[in-house]
């Protein structure tokens, strides 16, 4: 199953230039939907004057060398690792899934557009990484639903509760689950279930890339300049229009603190509200 192309028998039933325009259809529902979204949102409008309130208030100037060295450790840490997730656990859930998506995706797209027919014998990898991709977002995607959402681990709502916002997640390993399914009934040759769970696998990717508008689907492209963007108000001054942080070994900023008996207070207060994880509050 894992090494083998489904895409080849699938081209039995559908025609391989079929495949690719449905491809391609997705692709332009995802650019539509995103650039619907920044209009409806105004996410764009709000980068732009965010950064040009930015600037007037900023105590340096950044230089294009540094910028360069600030996307970097953008792509680097907020990108590729995920770093801003604390949680430990989110944060595997969510390389997991990300990963997992974009080597799903990007191998279905080059066996559609590549080697969908038996004329083209298919590089062993290809399925393999289809197969570990899908499995990759059914791992990231469940276990971020049962076990991580806040409002079922703190809480205390059930698992099966479903607001707009669950979309994007909801479909993602759902299509992930009817791919894996279709492709081990395929390779079994049951040919009613099979075709049923391709229907299944069609449904769901459709229903997940022409939703964007009404999913999180596209904040995976705002992110990425959103954390730029943070990272950039830091290092000119302008911190986003917040307060400077206090240190608390200056006299100067302990004498600013409102409550007498916190002025001398350690640095290190304990944990307090983290000492113990949010539970059915």
């Amino acid at each position: 199953m894992i090494t083998i192309n489904p895409f080849i028998e699938l081209s039995a039933l559908i025609p391989p230039i079929a495949m690719q325009i449905y491809i391609i259809a997705m692709f332009l529902l995802v650019l539509g939907g995103t650039l619907l979204d920044t209009y409806h949102k105004k996410s764009a409008q709000y980068f732009f004057e965010n950064s040009k309130n930015a600037k007037k208030v900023a105590t340096r100037q950044v230089g294009g060398g540094e910028k360069v060295s600030i996307a970097i450790k953008t792509l680097t840490n907020e990108v590729l690792t995920s770093g801003e997730f604390s949680n430990p656990k989110r944060r595997i859930s969510h390389l997991f899934t990300m990963y997992g998506f974009i080597t799903f995706v990007v191998t279905t797209a080059i066996m559609v557009f590549n080697y969908s027919t038996a004329t083209t014998a298919t590089p062993v990898i290809l399925p393999i990484l289809w197969h570990v991709g899908a499995l990759m977002l059914c791992i990231g995607g469940y276990w971020f639903w049962f076990f991580i959402r806040v409002d079922v681990s703190a809480e205390g709502n059930p698992w099966y509760r479903l607001v707009r916002a669950d979309l994007f997640i909801v479909s993602l390993f759902i299509t992930a689950t009817f791919a894996l399914i279709w492709s081990l009934l395929q390779s079994l040759q049951i040919a009613g279930w099979s075709t049923l769970a391709l229907v299944l696998f069609i449904s769901s990717s459709t229903f997940l890339f022409s939703t964007i508008l009404w999913s999180k689907f596209s904040h995976m492209f705002f992110k990425p300049a959103a954390a730029f963007q943070k990272r950039v108000t830091k290092a000119d001054g302008s911190r986003e229009n917040l307060p400077e942080l206090a240190d608390r070994n200056d006299p100067a900023d302990r004498d600013r603190h409102s409550m007498e008996l916190l002025k001398d207070a350690p640095l290190n207060m304990g944990l307090g509200i983290k000492r113990e994880a949010p539970n059915h509050y």
